[in-house]
């Protein structure tokens, strides 16, 4: 009989992903969605589909009873304001797990997604690892912080492994997409005159990551950083990214200055919008960090992960989907 696997934000980029990969290894996958959600990454897979959200209790049961897995990936990346953050991250969450404790002797594992800016950016040029303490430094980092602690507080309930996603892209990403389409349209830019470093993983490792912290019993109560082993420039991304789309670009640097002008100017008009702004004030202070890069020795010694997909083959496979996507 097949195990099942609970995921949410199983309709999204990371989650989908994750979801073709339990489909792969034989498990019986439920999506835990909102009806408004778009399941167009779904369509047509051997998936239940659960619309309950995440606050309903009622239909969170119906989702655990008889699971084995829990991959709890959904999230808020973008909001106006700091209360959506933690609505978002950190009370799902919470009900997420005062229910499980219910259905406590079924699970085998729960997996919390939580993301590299819980633990902040590398301060000293080191790469930041789990030992660290954490420095988040956005309400979004602050708010995935929040949602690790309400996870280790269920940690002697229940079977909790909590995993920190860097920079991830690949196959139906929106997020990097941007960066891709300035590059074709000819312009190729980069933030301030400093060098900086970014741990960039394709979405395919990133899901066979969460699998094998899953599946194994060393991770229990355990937090791990699921990246690339090698650090990458935006100099490099842009040399392996010009022979992807056989296309050279005209390199713009940005200074930091106008960074946070331009984030300015974006903050201000968001407030009479209904979406927050994709750079704001918190996202310049993000982008024009040094270091963004982290450890995942941990991870390796532990379960054995390690980057099998090179930047120079996720960027290939990434531009040829968007292409036959005509998303470029």
């Amino acid at each position: 009989m097949k195990e099942i696997a609970v995921v949410t934000g199983g309709n999204g980029f990371v989650g989908s992903h994750l979801v073709d990969y339990l489909l792969e290894q034989n498990f019986t996958v439920r999506c835990i969605t909102r009806k408004s959600s778009d399941l167009k990454w779904l369509k047509g897979k051997d998936v239940e589909i659960i619309d309950s959200g995440l606050f309903d209790k009622e239909g969170l049961r119906k989702a655990f009873n008889g699971a084995s897995y829990l991959y709890h990936v959904a999230g808020v990346v973008k909001s106006k304001r700091k209360e959506g953050y933690f609505k978002g991250n950190v009370e799902t969450t919470r009900t997420l797990l005062e229910t499980a404790v219910e259905f406590k002797d079924s699970f085998k594992k729960i997996l919390i997604v939580s993301s590299q800016t819980a633990g902040g950016p590398s301060l000293d040029g080191e790469p930041v690892d789990e030992s660290m303490e954490p420095r988040p430094i956005t309400t979004y980092g602050r708010s995935k912080l929040e949602k690790e602690k309400v996870a280790l507080q269920f940690m002697n309930e229940l079977p909790i492994t909590i995993c920190r996603a860097p920079a991830v892209y690949g196959e139906r990403d929106t997020e990097i997409l941007i960066f891709f389409k300035t590059y074709h349209s000819g312009i190729f830019t980069t933030i301030g005159l400093d060098l900086k470093r970014i741990n960039l993983i394709h979405v395919k490792d990133l899901v066979r990551g969460f699998y094998l912290a899953a599946l194994s019993e060393r991770t229990k109560g355990e937090t791990y950083f699921i990246g690339s082993e090698k650090y990458y420039t935006w100099e490099e991304i842009g040399k392996v990214t010009e022979k992807s789309l056989n296309r050279h670009a005209l390199h713009i640097i940005v200074p930091h200055f106008l960074v946070y002008g331009i984030a300015a100017v974006a903050h201000f008009f968001s407030i009479f919008s209904s979406k927050a702004a994709t750079l704001n004030l918190e996202k310049a202070r993000d982008i024009t960090q040094k270091d963004w890069i982290c450890s995942s020795q941990k991870a390796f010694d532990h379960f054995g992960y390690k980057q099998e997909i090179s930047l120079e083959e996720g960027i290939k496979r990434t531009v040829t989907w968007y292409r036959e996507m005509k998303w470029i």
